[in-house]
C-alpha cells in the first residue's frame, strides 16, 4: 500500500527552503527568519519529521580532507535477477565502507555505486574485493569523477 504524502503548505515549504540553505539554524533563528512564533515553528518541524518529509540528519564530509581524494561511479550489471540475490547484493554494497551512495537503477546497469577511495590501486581493490566477489555480478564499469556539484534540489528558492 502506498504511503500517503503529507500536504505541505507555504509555511512548510518556507521552513524546508530555509533549512535546505542552512541546516544548522536553531528553531529560534528559523522562527525569527520566517516571522513565526517559536512554538509554531517547533510544532511544524516536529510534524515534518513525524510525517517523513524531513527524513534524517546528515553530516556532509569533505572526503578529500579525510584522505579519499579519488571518487568514482562503478556501474554493476548482474547475471541473474532473483529478488533474494538482488536484495542481498544491494544490502552488501550499500554497507561497504567507501560507498557514498548506492543506487539500484533501471536500464542496462543494475546498480551504480558512488565511491571515494585513496588512489587508483584502492579503487581497483574495491571493485575486486567488494563487487566482483559476488557470484551474481556479471560485469562492472568504472568511471572516474572529475568534479561533483550539488544541484539545487526540488525546493524552489526564495528570491530576496
Amino acid at each position: 500500500m502506498a504511503k500517503l504524502q503529507p500536504s505541505l503548505d507555504s509555511v512548510d515549504r518556507r521552513i524546508l527552503s530555509e533549512l535546505a540553505d542552512n541546516p544548522e539554524l536553531t528553531n529560534k533563528a528559523l522562527a525569527a527568519r520566517l516571522g513565526l512564533a517559536e512554538s509554531t515553528c517547533a510544532y511544524r518541524l516536529r510534524a515534518l519529521r513525524d510525517n517523513g518529509v524531513i527524513a534524517g540528519r546528515r553530516l556532509d564530509l569533505d572526503v578529500r580532507s579525510l584522505g579519499y581524494p579519488l571518487q568514482a561511479v562503478i556501474k554493476v550489471r548482474l547475471g541473474s535477477h532473483s529478488k533474494e540475490h538482488v536484495e542481498k547484493l544491494y544490502d552488501d554494497l550499500a554497507t561497504t565502507p567507501g560507498v557514498i551512495q548506492a543506487f539500484h537503477v533501471a536500464g542496462a546497469d543494475d546498480f551504480h555505486l558512488h565511491v571515494a577511495v585513496e588512489d587508483a590501486e584502492a579503487l581497483r581493490d574495491f571493485v575486486l574485493q567488494h563487487v566482483t566477489v559476488h557470484r551474481v555480478v556479471r560485469q562492472t564499469e568504472t568511471q572516474l569523477v572529475f568534479e561533483l556539484r550539488e544541484g539545487p534540489g526540488v525546493l524552489p528558492r526564495e528570491t530576496t
